[in-house]
Formats: structure tokens, C-alpha cells, sequence
């Protein structure tokens, strides 16, 4: 009998349950691309978006879970960049990639050596996407009142929660980390899909 004559087989539904706030685990995070360019900036390849409404310019980020209870879940959230409002979402945004950066490449946030400084550099955004780190998972209201979670805080080496076991493989530590070759290639271009991390349904230290 054909799959889609008899369901007694199929997976059974699972639940989306909130994940308990707090938790902590390593996840994966994608850029979809907006298209929005500001060179002046820094931001090519098309992986800012600006919003029609308020015209705040952000990374629209999609985050996987890729082990544990909670493997394969996903969560999305917004990195800011730019806001009318002023400086204070950008700088947001900064300080949550510069901790993205200490999670993904293993470095202590009070590390200033010039290794640890150049981990934290990235040649674009394209850096970003697909970077694995550890992250604490957090709940919030979406803008029809309902509670989902999101990824606001990326845990850092040192911190309760961070282990070296999720530390992607493809990253490596500050003492031995050198910034790939500079690259201004679009997001859908060979070259930056190069240079993104392996995505499968194992976290890449588990293959």
C-alpha cells in the first residue's frame, strides 16, 4: 500500500512546547538575505534587510538547534544594525556578534591579545552565516501577544553552560585562528557559499 494511502507509519507529530528560558544550547545561525547594501558600512552581499515600516536596517537570522533534547528546533530573531531611534540597537547588534565570535572561536571576552582581536573581525557577513555557537535560549511576546522563543545572548567561554564540546570543529581557538581571505562576494555567490559552514542534520563536531 502506497505512504499516502496508510499513515500508520508516519513520524507522529511533536510538540512546540516553549523551550524553558534559559537553556542552553549549540545552535547554527542563517542570514536570509535582504538585499539592503551599504558599502560605506560594510554590509554586502545583500544580507541586510530594511524594514518598510520604520526603515531600521537588521540581519534577519533563523537559529537551529543542533543537539540535545531540542535538536532541530528552530528560532528566529533579528540582529539590529541600524535604527532611526539612534545608536542603541546597533550597538546591540555589535556587542551580540562580538559574543557570537567569543562563543563560535572559543575566546575569552577578556582576551585583548592580537589573536583574540582578529578572531573577532570578520571580512563581511558572510562570516556569520552558518556559524555555529552556544547560545541561551530566552521567551518573549511576538507583536500578536504570543510568547515564542528567540536568541538574544550568545554564551561566551567561562560562562555557565559554555563547553568546549560545542565549539564547532571548523572553528578553530584564538591562539591558532587566522581571518579567511577578504571577500565581497554576494550571498548567493560560489564563494561565499564556500565559506559557510557545513549544514546537515549533525552539529559539524558530531560528524
Amino acid at each position: 500500500m502506497s505512504a499516502w494511502n496508510d499513515f500508520n507509519d508516519a513520524e507522529q507529530q511533536q510538540s512546540f512546547d516553549l523551550i524553558p528560558k534559559g537553556t542552553v544550547a549549540p545552535v547554527r545561525m542563517t542570514i536570509k538575505p535582504g538585499g539592503h547594501d551599504d558599502a560605506a558600512q560594510g554590509w554586502t552581499g545583500g544580507y541586510a534587510t530594511q524594514s518598510f515600516e520604520t526603515g531600521s536596517i537588521f540581519l534577519a537570522c533563523e537559529f537551529v538547534i543542533l543537539d540535545g533534547e531540542y535538536a532541530r528546533r528552530k528560532m528566529w530573531s533579528n540582529v539590529g544594525l541600524q535604527s532611526n531611534k539612534g545608536p542603541a540597537w546597533g550597538n546591540m547588534g555589535r556587542t551580540f556578534i562580538r559574543a557570537v565570535l567569543n562563543s563560535s572561536r572559543n575566546i575569552s571576552p577578556q582576551d585583548n591579545s592580537a589573536q583574540a582581536a582578529a578572531a573577532r573581525r570578520i571580512q563581511g557577513f558572510h562570516e556569520l552565516d552558518g556559524i555555529e555557537f552556544m547560545a541561551r535560549i530566552d521567551v518573549e511576546k511576538d507583536g500578536r501577544g504570543e510568547l515564542r522563543n528567540v536568541v538574544k545572548i550568545a554564551v561566551e567561554p567561562g560562562e555557565p553552560g559554555y563547553s568546549s564540546s560545542g565549539v564547532p570543529a571548523v572553528q578553530r581557538p584564538a591562539a591558532t585562528y587566522q581571518a579567511p581571505p577578504s571577500s565581497s562576494a554576494p550571498a548567493n555567490s560560489s564563494a561565499a557559499q564556500a565559506q559557510r559552514a557545513p549544514v546537515s542534520g549533525k552539529p559539524s563536531w558530531a560528524q
